[in-house]
């Protein structure tokens, strides 16, 4: 029986790109499969999904590939720019332009605290992000992404009970190519990426490639700044990756790449929540709506302007990244089984200003610099045979994250604060991977791995009280010592031991068609709160979380359509997720855990080509998902309330029509759009800083020659200039904040290949 399949990528008038998606013809990818149809079929893509080259058609899970033609033409620059391009899939930025949220089936950490780490794995050419804080990157030059969802603990390891997200750049090959593409668009943005291909040797070859953004006017202006916008940027990334292959049984691959950003962090919209007559909760914000004709805050402030890009921000957003990283890939070929070794290490600092408050006093303002260096190490020894394809490997990872974040509270609590956290995280696992041939068309897949962690904290707030009237020692802020004083202070270290395992059967009934039904488990470990804290109750940490995901699905490729549907159901325990606390004098907000909770849904995706000139893709996602009772110090919460960031329904489409105009011409023309259901953005389900459901629309439209040396295109993003929130924080201190996503932006591109 032959387990040997070659493939290699070629296009249906390159729509099958376009829309995602990459088709499959021979060349030299290793599948365990029988052999494929002659006939390649759209929607067939290589991927590396279970940590080796194949066809997603022979993945029993539910996965997303988009290829790097797709990510160029439809302008994926950054993590927040899938939502709306997979099913059940949820991303939102914690503050204006950083620290994305990924939810994916509704499970997601809804944190913002850089010691934190994604419910959702992120890995860059297999190295694992560690941080919230390191989420916020802008791609270029890249090859493929991968969206997995459900438990991915067996391969993946850290924190991936939501699924785990594969971004992989283009690599060094031995074929010199280079292109360049110059770009300009609204709000004076100037963009340039570039990548050059260089063979030096029959045996080494070396790719570079670079990207700039300069964006010379911001989303947000402030009244507090005449002349100025807030929100430009300043950004300048670099790549380089030298690929050696002495021989034919060794090769690989050396990274070394750096981001560098000056730029403007963007501001939240203002909302108060004080009737001015009573000091009290106003009537708009106890009926669960904002009104700000009615509510200020504490100081008698109110913005009634209804633009949510306009305010009296007193600051212009301080944003600035340094980031280094070293990735070293080895393949070794033993005879009958593959050694490979991923090393990685980064050097990420930020610092970021922040106006909680958004009013032009000083009452919630805080200046964060946090400083993370990251090393992994993982070993994997592979091989294939005519009953049993297997993986075995171990795990190693160490980061160190330090946060400071100075706070500005002189107008409202007549005093500054000074939070600190160092936190220490070791990681280590150890796993197997098998997939059992029992016949031609039915396979046994199993994994199991171990992982133990260990996370030590230290850290607390400061009152740093510089006049002595401190209202955060003082609830009448009555006149005593000057001088800092210790608000809150933790020491604490947490280790987790726990197992993730996968089991399933994956049933082949003809060729481009499969059939799957898995079980599985993966856990997320505990941590720490490191933001703001006025008891020690907030920095309590909270404990891992599990999950056991169920699922059956469906792929089926047509020729020209392809198919992928999945139902599912998740055994939810421990979430992870903010809750608010009412401690007397302020309500707070603390990381803790829910017991429970229900998830279960369906994605379906699919993609047709009924010309050789139009391809049309769509995409629903339906999920229902909801907490169990939980408890916080003003009572019970019952049961219903729905997981934040998980919203019901999301639809996506695209269609794509290209024709040549003559023998030297062609052209195309693309239009996607995305529709989210209503969705909150808390555990507690605070109507205030809920979403409703909207519409999002981009087109691009383009002309190249024919042998696609050149090509000029026009697009534009959020066409309709819809505006939904983001993210929202009810402070409980009179004022809170929503942040929106970006507004309608537009330009044009020209792209040389050579």
């Amino acid at each position: 029986m032959s387990r040997t399949n070659n493939y290699k990528r070629i296009g249906i008038g390159t729509l099958g790109l376009l829309a995602g998606v990459s088709v499959l013809a021979a060349d030299n990818t290793t599948d365990s499969r029988a052999d494929t149809a002659e006939v390649p079929t759209i929607g067939e893509i290589v991927v590396t999904a279970q940590r080796r080259e194949e066809s997603n058609l022979r993945v029993g899970l539910t996965l997303t590939a988009l290829s790097g033609d797709a990510i160029a033409q439809q302008r994926v620059e950054q993590v927040l720019d899938l939502k709306g391009r997979v099913p059940n899939l949820d991303i939102k930025e914690q503050v204006p332009g950083a620290m994305p949220v990924i939810t994916i089936r509704g499970v997601g950490l809804n944190d913002f605290g850089a010691a934190n780490s994604p419910s959702a794995g992120v890995y860059v050419d297999q190295v694992y992000v560690a941080s919230i804080a390191m989420m916020a990157f802008d791609m270029y030059d890249v090859e493929r992404i991968e969206v997995l969802k459900g438990p991915q603990g067996t391969l993946y390891g850290r924190n991936s009970t939501a699924g785990a997200l594969n971004i992989i750049t283009r690599k060094p090959q031995q074929d010199f190519d280079a292109y360049a593409t110059l770009g300009y668009g609204n709000y004076d943005t100037v963009d340039f990426e570039t990548a050059v291909n260089v063979p030096l040797a029959d045996t080494a070859a070396l790719r570079i490639s670079a990207k700039t953004i300069q964006q010379g006017e911001g989303y947000w202006e402030s009244r507090e700044l005449p002349g100025k916008t807030i929100g430009n940027r300043d950004l300048t990334m670099g790549r380089a990756q030298l690929a050696l292959s002495p021989s034919d049984s060794f090769d690989l691959n050396l990274k070394v790449e750096g981001v560098r950003s000056r730029s403007e962090m963007g501001q939240p919209e203002f909302f108060g929540t004080v009737d001015p007559a009573t000091g009290g909760t106003c009537a708009p914000i106890l009926a669960g709506h904002i009104d700000n004709t009615q509510c200020t805050d504490f100081l008698g402030y109110t913005d009634t302007d209804g633009d949510p890009f306009k305010g009296d921000w007193a600051r212009e957003g301080v944003y600035d990244i340094d980031n280094t990283a070293v990735t070293l890939t080895m393949n070794a070929d033993l005879g009958g089984a593959t050694l490979t070794s991923v090393s990685g290490y980064v050097d990420f600092d930020r610092k970021f200003d922040i106006d909680v408050d958004a009013t032009p006093a000083r009452e919630l303002d805080f200046l964060e610099s946090d400083s993370i260096k990251q090393y992994s190490q993982e070993l994997r020894l592979a091989a294939t045979g005519e009953r049993l394809d297997w993986i075995v490997g171990a795990f190693y990872s160490k980061d160190e994250v330090g946060i400071s974040i100075p706070g500005g509270h002189e107008d409202l609590f007549f005093t500054r604060t000074l939070v600190t956290a160092d936190q220490d995280t070791k990681s280590a696992a150890g796993f197997a991977h098998g997939e059992w041939h029992l016949t031609d068309k039915l396979d046994l897949v199993t994994g199991l791995r171990y992982t133990w962690e260990e996370r030590s904290y230290v850290g607390g707030t400061t009152d740093l009280n510089p006049i002595g009237f401190s209202c955060l020692l003082s609830p009448t802020c009555t006149p005593g010592f000057v001088g800092p004083a210790v608000l809150t202070s933790v020491d604490e270290t947490i280790d987790d031991r726990n197992w993730s395992w996968r089991a399933g059967l994956e049933y082949q009934p003809a060729e481009s068609e499969l059939l799957y039904a898995t079980i599985s488990r993966g856990t997320k470990s505990g941590g720490f709160f490191s933001g703001i804290s006025t008891t020690n109750l907030q920095l309590a940490p909270f404990e891992p979380e599990e999950l056991t995901a169920y699922e059956v699905g469906f792929k089926r490729g047509f020729g020209n359509a392809y198919v992928n549907a999945a139902a599912f159901y998740y055994d939810y325990s421990d979430i992870q997720t903010f809750i608010a606390v009412d401690i007397g004098p302020f309500i707070i907000q603390r990381l803790g855990n829910v017991d429970d909770a229900r998830v279960y849904g369906v994605d379906l995706e699919g993609t047709w080509a009924p010309t050789s000139h139009l391809t049309l893709q769509g995409s629903v996602g339906w999920l229902d998902a909801e907490l169990g009772a939980f408890r916080t110090l003003t009572g019970d919460v019952p049961k219903g309330n729905k997981l934040p960031n998980a919203p019901d329904l999301t639809l996506g489409a695209l269609a794509r029509y290209e024709a040549e105009f003559s023998t030297a011409l062609g052209g195309a023309i693309q239009v996607d759009g995305s529709y989210s259901d209503s969705v909150f953005k808390d555990a507690i389900n605070d109507p205030v800083i809920a979403q409703d459901s909207y519409v999002l629309v981009n087109a691009r439209v383009a002309m190249f020659n024919a042998a696609r040396t050149w090509e000029v295109a026009l697009w534009g993003k959020n066409l309709g200039d819809e505006q939904y929130v983001a993210q929202g924080l009810n402070t409980g201190l009179g004022a809170g904040n929503r942040n929106y996503n970006t507004p309608r932006t537009y330009g044009a591109s020209f792209t040389y290949r050579w």
